[in-house]
Order: C-alpha cells, then structure tokens, then sequence
C-alpha cells in the first residue's frame, strides 16, 4: 500500500514557482499569437492549472487546487502579467520558453504523484497522473495557441516526466526523506529534458505513407 509522506519544503516552494514558469511559457506563446491582455492571462491560467484541474476530475479529488488555493490563480495571473511588461528585454524567448516548461514539467509531475499517492493509488495510476499534471497544461496551451503539442513531437517531454515521477516514488520507497525525493527528482527530471533539447535526443518516430497512390 502506497501511503502520502508528509508534506515537504522543498515542493512547497518550488509549486509556486513552476506556476509562475507555465504562466510565462503561455504568456511568452500568447504574445506570438498577438493576443490581449486578458487572452495572455486566461492562458496563463489554464496552462499552469488545466493540468492539475484535470487530475483531479480524474481521480476525484476536490476541491480543485485553485479552489482550495486560490493564491495560485492569483500567481499565474501575476507572471502572465510581468511577462508582458519584460518580454521586449528578453532576448532569447525560445530558451526562456524551453526552461521555464521544463521547471513546470517536473514540479508538476512531482505534486501530480503526491496527490495519487495521497489516495493511496496503485504505482500505475500514481506515474500516471504525475504526467497528467505534468504535461496537460502545456499540451492544452498549445492546442489554444493552434500549435503542435510538445508531448506529440518526438521530442523527450512525456518520458521525462515518467522517468521524474518513477525517480521521486522510487526514492520515497527506498525511505528517503521527502525534501530528499523532491530534490533527487527535479534535478534528474530537469537536466534529463534540458539535456535532451540541448543534444536532440527524441523518440523514434512512425511514418507511414501509402504506396497504392
């Protein structure tokens, strides 16, 4: 039986910070797309939220975080609005937008186990909603931005939030302290996908075309 450990700092501050990073990637998405001000913060917020929000309709967790937490719209709503005030003076918004995901990816996938294991789910369903978390707001930002998903190039993006989520409830397992798994997690989730952007590495891809044509 999986049981919730109890409550850690290290993810109490790094969730904060992962909402603010996933307000900024969709508020950076917004802004190519020439939306106004109200389209960037409405972005922002389903982007650090949607993915959350949907692990919990899922599982049946409620209330909702946002909704227990209000703080957290107030968050996203806060960075969307800072991104668009220092955009122009970012000069590299593609890294900016690869890094700030990879930091929401991670943490996200971390709070998603928490929260399966919190309902004492089975290791499956508690990897499983890790990548929910994870990765459905930004798959959601991208659909509202008419974009490509991320999870759905070849790029490494849902494996690393596998691997993340296997990291922090195998080293929860072996009896490390909480702060220590949170850590462990993070550090191998985040390097693992900046490493992969740096150095390319993907997934293999499936073509098929029709040779009757």
């Amino acid at each position: 039986m999986w049981t919730m450990p109890p409550a850690d700092t290290v993810l109490h501050v790094l969730l904060p910070v992962a909402a603010a990073a996933q307000a900024m990637t969709a508020a950076l998405a917004a802004g190519r797309r020439s939306m106004d001000w109200l389209g960037v913060c409405l972005l922002g917020c389903i982007t650090a939220l949607g993915g959350g929000s949907l692990r919990d309709v899922l599982l049946g967790h409620y209330p909702l975080v946002w909704v227990e937490n209000p703080s957290y719209l107030a968050i996203t709503i806060a960075a969307s609005l800072v991104t668009i005030a220092i955009a122009r003076v970012v000069h590299r918004l593609h890294l900016a937008f690869l890094v700030l995901d990879a930091i929401g990816l991670v943490v996200f996938t971390i709070a998603g186990c928490d929260v399966a294991l919190e309902l004492h789910e089975s290791l499956p369903i508690i990897i499983v909603a890790g990548m929910i978390t994870g990765c459905a707001g930004g798959v959601l930002r991208d659909i509202l931005c008419n974009d490509v998903p991320l999870l759905f190039r070849s790029e490494l993006y849902a494996s690393v939030s596998a691997v993340a989520g296997a990291i922090y409830v195998a080293a929860l397992w072996l009896g490390l302290n909480h702060d220590i798994a949170t850590a462990l997690a993070f550090a191998v989730g985040l390097a693992f996908r900046l490493l992969a952007i740096r150095f390319k590495w993907d997934m293999p891809k499936f073509v098929f075309t029709d040779e009757r044509r």
